[in-house]
């Protein structure tokens, strides 16, 4: 879901300076968009740095930041997850997980 988008012909001298911007507000952990919008950034961010040659004469780059919210629940453990972690809980209660050495 798209919550914000913007998109203009600048100078490179004012993407300069928007990205100086973006950075400082990255820095104190939140970046403000729109009128009136704000989103806070964790500590902890996925980057991504495409560069490409769409032509003889153009070019781009792409920059993509993603994090998960601190603050949101937990992501349900998916099968193959909460199967690599039934062993090391039984181990932890003290119980043998005797069914997948079985065979059956």
């Amino acid at each position: 879901m798209d919550i914000y988008e913007d998109e203009r012909t600048v100078s490179r001298a004012d993407l300069a300076a928007w990205l100086r911007q973006m950075a400082s507000q990255l820095e104190s952990g939140q970046v403000f968009y729109g009128a009136a919008g704000a989103i806070t950034v964790a500590d902890e961010v996925r980057c991504e740095l495409e560069i490409e040659q769409e032509g003889a004469d153009e070019f781009s780059i792409e920059i993509e930041f993603s994090w998960v919210n601190p603050k949101a629940e937990p992501e349900k453990a998916t099968p193959e997850q909460a199967e690599r972690e039934k062993p090391a809980a039984a181990e932890a209660d003290g119980e043998a997980d005797t069914a997948g050495s079985t065979g059956e």
